[in-house]
């Protein structure tokens, strides 16, 4: 399906038109039309789907429609880190280029209190949409910056990271001050029993969309090493010495081994950079910012970069250490391998995480090849495949030394042309500037054309920064009947 099928808003259309939006993704093909129609929504799909323009889109559209207070809070987005409310904000950007009277603000911690200042002024003023991680709208909600009373639409995304983030109290608290009349909107990339229990608790009578947890790409080469804890590092440099680190990402399981990982590849004079809750919002920025751009080789980092970051040409993920369930490995070493091209994942496989592993080679049935650990290295554990689901049928692998490989919604009128949009903003008439995550991804001239596009299938499925791809209409919009198939011109 096209998105010109879908009963959207023609300058929403005409955002994707210049963004080169064309096919929707299967969740937004499901999820667009009742969202319309004003219905109560919980979406299970993995990151990379198009999640974010599956409820923008919509949510957008029906606030261009008008019949919203102009002078309210009309809809909140919960995100689970700064970096994808960050994401959402620049998705945000680029779908509503053309809305000059939707204006939005993002709320997270991390920052100055000038910023805080602007959240709150911004927060006072009403703006139309709030993106917010959960800390810092309590914030300032028990402070008595901001009114819910009047929000239409409440959206939770990635809700399943947001409770294993400790977040569920808070979420319940952000509730209880909203109107019980609002329309609910969750998506989750999981589907456990407290996201169902969440779900019978804030939704009502909702629409269930689920997107089958795809397998990772055909692109990337996976492989493991079976080895021991203390034998992990060394088996980095070993990788590193075979090929010079160049875009590469480490995901380690806790935050404090981040940091000794960082540290340790620093002073054996890598060219890497920690990326953890720990640090200050610009300082998150700021390493992102390098690392996009080719100053920085390596990122280690925890799971807060597996979900909606966008980081192009990624060529190598490293699981320090295996991840606890099969989503979080197909997200993290989503990574690499985008847009078509080849990567390669490598997960070190310790005694105590065998079963985790094992899991893992039963969701991707197959066995994912076990590299040798080089001989200098001593000894390593032999690999039993024994999970959790033993009765996957895997095969066990003999006792190995170092060196022995075992195996390989109706039709609206045109609105009217808009004002000259204000690229420093979020939106057209936001109450306060906001943050971007970086210097390089400013939204460019009304007058630009789209550079480097993503291919309509990419760009509907995951939107890269989208503010950065959409243009200016150079013809006069406001006299355009621009129709769709089969609708009327009225």
């Amino acid at each position: 399906m096209q998105f010109e099928e879908l009963d959207l808003n023609y300058d929403v259309l005409d955002a994707l038109d210049d963004m080169h939006f064309v096919d929707c993704t299967p969740i937004q093909e499901q999820a667009i039309p009742p969202l319309l129609e004003g219905r109560d929504l919980i979406g299970v799909a993995q990151t990379g789907t198009g999640k974010t323009a599956a409820y923008l889109l919509p949510v957008l559209s029906l606030l261009r429609d008008g019949g919203y207070p102009k002078d309210a809070i009309n809809c909140v987005i919960m995100s689970p880190t700064r970096e994808l409310a960050q994401q959402i904000d620049q998705a945000m950007e680029g779908f509503s280029y053309y809305l000059d009277d939707i204006s939005s603000v993002s709320v997270y911690g991390g920052n100055d209190g000038i910023r805080y200042e602007q959240e709150k002024r911004a927060l006072q003023l009403g703006a139309d949409v709030i993106i917010a991680t959960p800390g810092r709208l309590i914030s300032h909600l028990s402070l008595g910056n901001v009114d819910l009373s009047r929000v239409s639409f409440f959206i939770l995304d990635e809700a399943d990271r947001m409770l294993d983030m400790g977040f569920s109290e808070d979420i319940m608290q952000i509730v209880s001050f909203l109107p019980k009349q609002r329309q609910t909107i969750m998506f989750s990339a999981t589907m456990p029993a407290k996201i169902v229990e969440l779900a019978k608790t804030i939704l009502t009578d909702p629409v269930e969309v689920k997107i089958a947890l795809n397998k990772p790409a055909e692109g990337i080469c996976q492989s493991a090493y079976v080895c021991y804890e203390a034998q992990k590092l060394r088996i980095i440099q070993h990788l590193f010495r075979q090929r010079k680190p160049e875009r590469v990402i480490i995901f380690v399981g806790k935050k404090v081994h981040t940091k000794d990982v960082a540290i340790t590849l620093k002073r054996l004079g890598y060219n890497v950079e920690a990326m953890h809750s720990d640090l200050l919002q610009e300082q998150r920025d700021d390493v992102m910012y390098r690392f996009k751009t080719g100053q920085v080789d390596i990122l280690v980092a925890t799971d807060i970069v597996a979900r909606g970051i966008d980081i192009d040409d990624i060529q190598l993920v490293i699981n320090y250490d295996v991840p606890h369930d099969e989503e979080d490995y197909v997200h993290r070493i989503g990574r690499t391998a985008r847009a078509g091209k080849d990567g390669r994942a490598i997960t070190l496989v310790s005694e105590k995480d065998q079963p985790l592993f094992a899991d893992i080679e039963h969701f991707l049935e197959k066995e994912v090849p076990k590299e040798p650990v080089p001989e200098e290295l001593g000894e390593a554990p032999a690999y039993t495949g024994r999970g959790e689901r033993s009765r996957s049928g895997h095969s066990s692998h003999s006792r190995r030394r170092s060196g022995n490989r075992p195996g390989s919604h109706s039709r609206r009128k045109k609105a009217s042309s808009p004002k000259q949009s204000n690229s420093s903003t979020s939106s057209k008439q936001s109450p306060s500037p906001k943050a971007t995550p970086n210097q390089g991804q400013a939204t460019p001239p009304a007058s630009s054309k789209p550079q480097n596009p993503v291919p309509p299938s990419d760009n509907a499925a995951s939107p890269a920064s989208p503010a950065a791809q959409v243009k200016k209409k150079s013809r006069h919009r406001g006299g355009r009947n621009r129709r769709k198939p089969g609708a009327s011109t009225e």
